[in-house]
């Protein structure tokens, strides 16, 4: 299927699925079964720490569902945040997440009903699931502006699933909102050249560690043989070591896990660099046992680590960048 036609049916998708109104629970337009709709002034579909900071960091979690079923015997391919043992993943990530990378600002989470792992097995698949965790992130994201955010600067980061989700909403950002977006890491995710061309206005390239406003995005592979299928070229990448645009190689020291306790984590020093044709991140020296995605995965694509791997850099560059936007927001420039 051609990219017109992918996005026309994308579109139909879309516009059918607004029109269904399939708010609590119901089938969706492409005839799946859909579980109970997040509320979002229900503090239960949030995972939020309040240290009271000057910054705030936004978080859309990966995919941690796979295909289920509850009691009524429905196969479910959409997360319900409202039952406990479908929760328990996604809470796992916000809280190993926010542990490894938040520092001293604020975290919001919102639990959405991101689609299962199965969705991503076909590109036609992906399409016409994707529209229903997309609105739900949007009307999360338009709550937390509106009743949560109280005019503070804030960082957008999403990972995998959530990352493809903030690509797509960030271009919907009033001005004021996006003066104040610090930037938008878009981690294991990719932007195509077309995307980048038709979105100048929002989705801007970081350069080096320390603009603002920009977007930053990486995926990390042994070699570029091992990409994912629908990760394997991006217009927008930068190194997350080195905080470089060109092939420039850095080393990374991996140190113990803070989330993993006990013996036999060992040190690895790896080397870092960008394919500066591609955008992927080449990374060599790892040990560790490779663990591969399950039906979508390759030996040697890092997609599981991507926040593991550079979690000191992330932190570091999220309160420089954030420190960066509070200065010049003090200062009247932006």
């Amino acid at each position: 299927m051609n990219i017109g036609v992918r996005m026309v049916c994308a579109a139909a998708v879309v516009l059918a699925f607004a029109q269904c109104g399939v708010g609590n629970g119901g089938i969706a337009s492409n005839g799946d079964a859909l579980p109970p709709e997040p509320d979002y002034s229900d503090t239960t579909q949030w995972y939020i720490t309040d240290r009271h900071g000057k910054a705030d960091l936004f978080y859309v979690i990966s995919t941690e569902t796979g295909d289920y079923t509850l009691d009524d015997s429905i196969t479910y391919h959409y997360a319900n945040t409202y039952n406990d043992s479908v929760r328990g993943p996604l809470l796992g990530e916000m809280k190993g997440v926010e542990r490894l990378v938040c520092g001293e600002m604020n975290f919001f989470s919102p639990y959405y009903r991101q689609c299962s792992m199965q969705s991503y097995t076909s590109d036609s698949m992906t399409l016409a699931r994707m529209p229903v965790p997309t609105e739900d992130v949007r009307r999360a994201l338009d709550y937390y502006l509106k009743n949560k955010n109280d005019g503070r600067p804030f960082v957008l980061a999403g990972y995998s699933q959530g990352a493809i989700i903030l690509l797509d909403l960030v271009k919907e950002l009033d001005d004021e909102a996006y003066s104040r977006m610090v930037a938008l890491y878009a981690i294991g995710a990719t932007v195509s050249k077309d995307m980048l061309d038709e979105n100048k206005d929002r989705i801007k390239a970081a350069r080096c560690a320390d603009d603002i406003g920009v977007t930053i995005c990486y995926n990390s592979v042994r070699n570029n043989q091992c990409a994912l299928k629908f990760l394997e070229e991006s217009a927008v990448a930068i190194n997350p070591v080195n905080w470089c645009v060109d092939s420039t190689p850095a080393t990374l020291i991996t140190e113990p896990s803070p989330l993993r306790f006990g013996k036999g984590q060992k040190k690895d020093t790896l080397t870092v660099h960008l394919d500066s044709i591609t955008g992927l991140l080449n990374v060599s020296g790892f040990t560790g046992k490779d663990y591969v995605l399950p039906l979508i995965g390759k030996e040697g694509n890092y997609h599981s680590r991507e926040v593991w791997l550079y979690r000191n850099q992330l932190k570091e560059n999220m309160r420089l960048r954030s420190n960066k936007m509070l200065n010049a927001l003090r200062r009247g420039v932006n």
